[in-house]
Order: structure tokens, then C-alpha cells, then sequence
């Protein structure tokens, strides 16, 4: 895989699309010439995002979809399929938070967290490393935290989750280092 990828004309899946990271995220991938399938919960905000992308000869398509569905997941790759044909980018961006003491965080708080945190960038990679092993050269960017890195006091859920993308992520990196598919964990 080279140094410096190439984005133009390829096409960049982004989670957690309609606001913070993920809409700038979509911005910037359009920028740089990517036809983008943006997902997220927020309709009125991707479709916003999608709106300020839409320009040029650019693809953008958006599905409303909880990451921390797998059906949802599956339904998103088929139609990312069936509207672009390919992938070449996954961002697994979408991400929740719940802050509090460990014996204060209701066990559903603690599982729901995880669905979309962790359990969302292992499904979507799982969906999509199919579609992205056909592109010549593919990526998977997983964002984690800089509290996948350390671990303050009132944030066991989140820091647990995020410490598990990295791991996840660095073990992949290692199994597809011998592909043209590479693995970034962003903190």
C-alpha cells in the first residue's frame, strides 16, 4: 500500500455522518473528490451534510441506520452495494457516551454503549471488508479516543469501549497487513 492514498473517484462510507467528526469528515472526503454513503441516526442532519456535499459530479447517498443494529448494518452494505457498487473508505465513526461511576452506569446504559461503540465498528467491517477487498487499495479508519489510551475515573463504559477499537484495530492491521487493505485507529 502506498504512502499517500489516492481519494478521487472513490467511495468513502462514513458512520456517525449527520454531525461532529463524521460531518467533517464527508466534507472533507468530498473535497478531495469521494462519492460518500453516509449513515447515522439523525436524518435531518445527514441529510444536511449530504446537501452541503452534493456538488460537483459527486455520488452521496444517506441511510438512516443505528450501528448498533446488525440488520441495519447488513441492510446499509447492500444498498451501499447497490448505489455505488463498490467501497474503498470505511469510517467507523459513530460513537456514544455515557459518563458516570462505574456502580452508577445501569448494566443496559453499559450494553448500549458497547452495540454502537464497539460491537458497531466489528459489524460494519465485518459488512464491508467483502466490498473493500475488491478495491485495489482500501481502508478502514476506526475512531477510537484518547480514553482508548488512558483511563480517567467516571468513564469505565466509554474508555472500555474505546480500548477495545483499539485493540480490535491493531489486531486487524496485523491480519491484513499482507493486503491492499489498511487499518488506522484515530485517538
Amino acid at each position: 500500500m502506498s504512502a499517500r492514498l489516492s481519494f478521487d473517484g472513490c467511495v468513502a462510507v462514513v458512520t456517525g455522518a449527520a454531525s461532529g467528526i463524521g460531518a467533517a469528515l464527508a466534507r472533507a472526503l468530498s473535497d478531495r473528490g469521494c462519492h460518500l454513503a453516509l449513515a447515522d441516526l439523525n436524518e435531518a442532519g445527514l441529510n444536511e451534510v449530504a446537501a452541503s456535499c452534493a456538488r460537483r459530479d459527486r455520488t452521496v447517498t444517506t441511510s438512516r441506520i443505528d450501528v448498533g443494529d446488525a440488520d441495519d448494518i447488513a441492510r446499509f452494505r447492500d444498498q451501499v452495494e447497490a448505489d455505488h457498487g463498490r467501497a474503498d473508505f470505511l469510517f467507523n465513526n459513530a460513537g456514544v457516551a455515557v459518563g458516570g461511576q462505574f456502580e452508577d452506569i445501569p448494566p443496559a446504559d453499559f450494553d448500549w454503549l458497547f452495540a454502537i461503540n464497539f460491537w458497531g465498528v466489528v459489524h460494519m467491517t465485518r459488512a464491508f471488508l467483502p466490498l473493500l477487498r475488491q478495491a485495489d487499495e482500501a481502508h478502514i479508519t476506526n475512531i477510537s479516543s484518547l480514553f482508548g489510551i488512558i483511563a480517567p475515573v467516571g468513564q469505565t463504559a466509554y474508555s472500555a469501549s474505546k480500548f477495545a477499537v483499539r485493540g480490535f484495530s491493531d489486531a486487524l492491521r496485523h491480519e491484513l497487513a499482507e493486503t491492499s487493505i489498511g487499518v488506522t485507529t484515530v485517538h
